[in-house]
């Protein structure tokens, strides 16, 4: 492992690629491996124990790739699985999950004290923003919670502006509204493309991106290890990326653009054990 080694990624499927999109505005002079284990989402409707197998496995495709840190992607893995992925990397390549920095984000963000957490099933069912904000921040922190699956169809679909989608969301979020919380943790890596759904139906609401929280520290992380490249040369078009999938989703292409903004080469697709 050297200061050109890549940065590892991967996500139960591609929601992670929001991820990857601040990670190269971050570190835009950086190389990527990104793994989506497309074959096997969504990782939410599955035991921990099943998640901690299959994140295990996603760590080891990227350290046989000499990555020099693991960033997981996927606020399931983050919230259930992070100590297994630490396990398997070891001491000597940093792992970054998605809890901790946007926790920390939201206490720093927040000025009534009263913060929101979205997401899937499985990350809100787990307590772990909850049990992090309240640990960090203390009784005087009040988290509101509440699991959000519609979204993730409505962020792949491109229906964030349907009027449904509104109503969908203006029915999730109507506790939070009523409590007044100031502060809304996107907690999972699909939300940021509805992110001005959320400013319609909760306005002046502060909205805490774990993609780019996490991406913050990993700049931190390598600058302070010297692992960052010594390259800076001009910024071309697309930084250099190597995707590999599980399997080939029919809208892939489509989605991989629009999240991150790109297109990208046909990814390479490989099997998992």
């Amino acid at each position: 492992m050297d200061k050109s080694s890549p940065i590892g990624v991967f996500d139960s499927g591609i929601g992670g690629l929001s991820v990857l999109k601040q990670l190269i505005r971050f570190l835009p002079y950086e190389s990527y491996v990104y793994l989506g284990d497309t074959a096997r989402v969504p990782y939410g409707n599955k035991s921990p124990e099943t998640v901690k197998a299959y994140a295990g496995q996603c760590t080891e495709f990227l350290l046989d790739k000499g990555v020099k840190l693991i960033v997981v992607a996927c606020n399931t893995v983050s919230s259930v699985a992070l100590d297994a992925v630490i396990k398997t990397a070891g001491k000597k390549v940093p792992v970054i999950g998605m809890i901790e920095p946007a926790s920390e984000a939201a206490l720093r963000e927040t000025k009534n004290k009263k913060i929101g957490i979205i997401g899937t099933r499985a990350t809100v069912n787990s307590g772990a923003y909850s049990a992090l904000i309240n640990k960090l921040g203390g009784k005087k922190i009040e988290v509101h919670s509440t699991a959000c699956p519609l979204f993730v169809p409505i962020a792949e679909e491109g229906l964030d502006s349907h009027p449904a989608a509104k109503m969908i969301a203006e029915e999730y979020l109507s506790e939070m509204k009523n409590a007044g919380i100031d502060t809304l943790v996107l907690g999972c890596t699909h939300y940021p493309l509805l992110a001005d759904l959320f400013r319609q139906v909760l306005p002046g609401i502060d909205l805490i991106d774990s993609g780019e929280h996490s991406s913050v520290r990993a700049l931190r992380i390598l600058a302070d290890k010297d692992l960052l490249v010594d390259t800076k040369d001009e910024f071309v078009q697309k930084p250099k990326l190597d995707f590999y999938v599980t399997d080939l989703p029919a809208m892939f292409y489509d989605l991989a653009y629009k999240f991150l903004g790109f297109k990208i080469d046909k990814p390479q697709k490989i099997e998992l054990e």
